[in-house]
């Protein structure tokens, strides 16, 4: 790992972060960190923004593929590719698409390689707690994707081959054992008068890798993927105007897994097929210059249906079927006066949920919350801006939440500014923790129990006689209460020279009823149940460090690093109280001390990339990416309930990614690439993981006058 060491080294002597992979204008513009637009300059939290330039350079297709090449987010690989942000789980962070939320969560992942890019315009990505804005899930921030509105008609279309091979590392076009990925794009803009329509088409064709964890093998388990998103616009009169947003996507898989739990190996196959609808309508309406209304309606509504035969049981199947629908009807003011700006909503939203983990497919599940928010910004001077705001979601399954938020902006020179801000966040419990009731017949069979049932159902069992233990979490089962955190963030951005852009953060977020799975009990054939319990307080935190450098004008490097440090506050204080032991290599068993324990498991402590990239005027373009995670617990292996130095880790690892690209003339253009050059994979830890992966795409794009051209042909 020699060349990972240099690569810390670089980013280490940074002690820099910057706000995106390219030098920007402080005219940039930026909706999600206060829900209206406003200069990135004037922005009090932590914001980066990816524009859709870099996407297409970086060859990413998908939203997994982008986000991994950004600072301080790392994917996790358990039932989907799920994304942490410093430090949270996958389930604390909110993925939008035009500021309202996606849904269809599996064990709290939302799989972000589901989600294409076309269509997209840039994405915007705040951390830090935002649940001040936008409730629930917002713990650890926000990815808003932000769809394209040209103004102007516009063809575009690309096609994209990519070829791998695992067994021999480098893929073969078209042979019978490689994976194989085909991608096209087709994305349209025309006017019907004074009505502007946006057509955006993606087709996958790919064969996959195991999409589940702990599966022992790797073998092509085809893909079909397809997103049809279709936006309407249509001005009404010099006031208002009405947008209509409607995205369609259909994922479908062939599947076949070995899986070994509780002693137990199972093989199966079959496919899972998942469905997703988004409709929203949006009215904007401008009283005067100082006061517009945003009237906005969300329908999405998201189907997961699985069906798998055993192998050693012809006989016998698994069906799982998931329903979850999301109503939201929303008004929001703003206010803009000379030194000041106010932003308030309210909003009623209902969410349902069908499925037959939570007893019958029949039941449905239900939960209704009300919320209003307000922000008020201030700007005293040209120096100082401030922001408070707070909100408040009502939810009929539990207690309110209340969540306040206030950050602040210093401009002490042209060059030279800071950020401060300190707020809370909250994650409600879903539905999963709520009415969960499922035996997993394809791992071992082990259960899973809402907190709703938990208790009823596993008395009922023991009196049955099915029970052989009854573990000590099984006396602290109760309702569930909403997860909570305060989350501060402190960061100084300075630029030396106009050619150079640094920004360096620190962060720190305190979590308290941080709700966990907990073995609960255990069946006569040794088979687990679980459950959900409040029973962590946790904390993450660290630091982040980036540099932009034009180095030439056709030269420029990107340079992140994220330092990572988290821990159970429990477990924390028995070691300082030296009520922990660990055990030797030999066997034997000593106090821990603090240099012993790792913290929350399933986390880097180190993680960083290096971006060089060369462009020039023609719009020829190398694009080079080098990634780096240090490894990270996986299992407590030594028995003692806490993470430490003598625990399983995954390895950690760098990848490489290279792509270059050229126009052939005034319409087409070329890209090549490899990602994963280095081809590693780890199966068992990071089984979404590709191997090494040659693609090269095409594109072509039609302006107006070549629009009319074809037209007139």
């Amino acid at each position: 790992m020699r060349i990972c060491a240099v690569v810390l080294s670089i980013l280490a002597a940074t002690q820099v972060m910057a706000q995106s992979d390219t030098l920007l204008s402080m005219e940039e513009v930026v909706v999600t960190a206060t829900r209206q637009e406003r200069r990135l300059g004037n922005v009090t939290i932590p914001v980066n923004l990816i524009q859709r330039k870099q996407i297409q350079q970086a060859g990413s297709l998908r939203l997994r593929d982008i986000l991994q090449e950004q600072p301080g987010i790392q994917l996790t690989s358990n039932f989907g590719t799920g994304i942490q942000m410093q430090g949270l789980n996958p389930e604390h962070t909110l993925i939008l698409i035009d500021g309202q939320p996606l849904v269809g969560r599996t064990s709290g992942v939302l799989d972000v390689s589901r989600i294409a890019l076309a269509g997209i315009k840039r994405i915007e990505v705040v951390k830090g707690p935002s649940s001040s804005l936008y409730g629930s899930e917002a713990m650890a921030g926000v990815i808003n994707l932000i769809t394209e509105n040209p103004t102007q008609p516009l063809l575009e279309a690309s096609l994209r081959y990519g070829v791998a091979d695992p067994d021999q590392g480098w893929g073969i076009p078209f042979k019978r054992n490689s994976f194989q990925q085909t991608e096209a794009d087709l994305q349209a803009t025309y006017f019907i008068g004074k009505l502007k329509v946006r057509h955006s088409n993606n087709l996958l064709f790919a064969d996959g890798v195991s999409f589940r964890p702990f599966s022992q093998d790797r073998i092509p388990r085809p893909i079909h993927r397809i997103t049809h998103q279709t936006s309407i616009q249509q001005n009404l009169g010099n006031r208002a105007e009405l947008k209509l947003l409607a995205r369609y996507n259909q994922d479908r898989f062939q599947q076949e897994f070995s899986v070994r739990n509780n002693g137990v190996t199972i093989d199966s196959y079959g496919r899972e097929l998942n469905s997703e609808l988004n409709i929203q309508p949006t009215l904007f309406f401008r009283i005067s210059e100082k006061i517009r209304l945003h009237t906005r309606g969300y329908l999405t509504s998201y189907s997961g249906d699985q069906k798998l035969r055993f192998v050693q049981k012809p006989d016998s199947s698994y069906l799982d079927r998931f329903e979850q629908r999301l109503f939201r009807i929303e008004e929001q003011v703003d206010i803009k006066k000379k030194n000041y700006t106010v932003t308030a909503g309210v909003g009623f939203q209902l969410e349902q949920a069908n499925s037959t983990r939570y007893d019958a497919l029949a039941n449905q599940k239900q939960n209704n919350v009300s919320y209003v928010f307000a922000q008020w910004e201030l700007n005293t001077g040209e120096k100082w801006i401030s922001i408070w705001g707070a909100r408040y979601d009502h939810h009929t399954l539990f207690a309110g939440a209340l969540t306040p938020k206030w950050s602040l902006r210093y401009q002490a020179k042209p060059n030279l500014s800071f950020t401060a801000s300190v707020g809370q966040g909250f994650k409600a419990p879903d539905f999963r923790q709520l009415y969960l009731n499922f035996t997993n017949t394809v791992a071992g069979g082990y259960s899973v129990f809402g907190t709703q049932d938990a208790i009823r159902v596993i008395n009922e069992l023991n009196r049955l006689g099915q029970i052989a233990e009854l573990k000590p979490d099984f006396t602290k089962l109760t309702s569930l209460r909403p997860e909570h955190s305060t989350g501060i963030n402190v960061s100084m951005q300075y630029n030396p020279t106009p050619t150079i852009t640094s920004q360096l953060s620190v962060f720190r977020n305190d979590i308290q009823s941080l709700i966990d799975v907990r073995q609960v009990a255990t069946r006569t054939d040794g088979s687990q149940l679980f459950s959900y319990l409040n029973v962590n307080r946790a904390f993450t935190q660290g630091l982040e460090t980036s540099l932009q450098w034009q180095i030439h004008k056709n030269w420029s490097i990107n340079s992140g690093y994220q330092l990572l440090l988290t821990g159970d506050k429990e477990e924390w204080e028995q070691i300082l109280q030296g009520k922990e032991y660990v055990r030797e290599s030999n066997g034997s068993s000593r106090v821990m001390n603090k240099k012993d324990y790792i913290g929350l498991p399933n986390r880097s402590k180190h993680q960083g990339q290096l971006k060089v990239k060369y462009e020039d005027r023609e719009a020829r373009y190398v694009f080079i990416r080098l990634l780096y995670r240090s490894r990270w617990t996986v299992a407590n292996s030594n028995g003692n309930g806490v993470h430490d130095v003598q625990d399983e880790y995954a390895n950690g690892f760098a990848q490489l990614h290279i792509a270059g690209g050229l126009p052939i003339n005034n319409t087409i253009s070329l890209q090549a690439g490899i990602d994963n050059l280095l081809n590693y994979q780890d199966i068992f830890y990071l089984p979404n993981l590709a191997g090494r992966t040659v693609f090269i795409t095409v594109r072509a794009k039609f302006e107006p006058k070549q629009i009319k051209k074809i037209n007139h042909h």
